[in-house]
């Protein structure tokens, strides 16, 4: 079940996979944030996910007015780590109030992989 609302028109209902998409694509947004992983890695290895599957780099729980996010990124090799998070974090937060108009209580970042990107490009 997702998120919903009762208006004087009748109930909005936005199931977790939109809430999941919408703040993985407002992460990507982020320079130095170069993926979303899975949660579950198998062997350390970190996948980085497409633009079709970001939703599984995104773990939400929803305990009635509270909407918590958990963020699987890869992260560029040579930028601040903790500033990449900080502003994934606020801009997950801003996208989901000013689009959806759901308040997030508490986005969780886990950084699984750092790329390093190849010299020849």
């Amino acid at each position: 079940m997702g998120k919903e609302w009762n208006t004087e028109f009748g109930k909005v209902v936005v199931s977790k996979e939109v809430i999941a998409k919408i703040a993985g694509l407002a992460a990507m947004e982020c320079y130095g944030l170069v993926g979303m992983s899975s949660k579950n890695m198998q062997d350390g290895l970190s996948d980085i996910l497409g633009l079709e599957n970001l939703t599984k780099g995104v773990v939400i729980n929803i305990n009635e007015d509270k909407v918590k996010l958990e963020l699987n990124i890869i992260v560029e090799f040579g930028t601040n780590i903790q500033q990449v998070a900080s502003n994934a974090m606020k801009r997950v937060n801003y996208v989901l109030k000013d689009k959806v108009g759901i308040t997030v209580s508490s986005v969780d970042i886990n950084v699984q992989g750092v790329r390093v990107q190849d010299e020849d490009r």
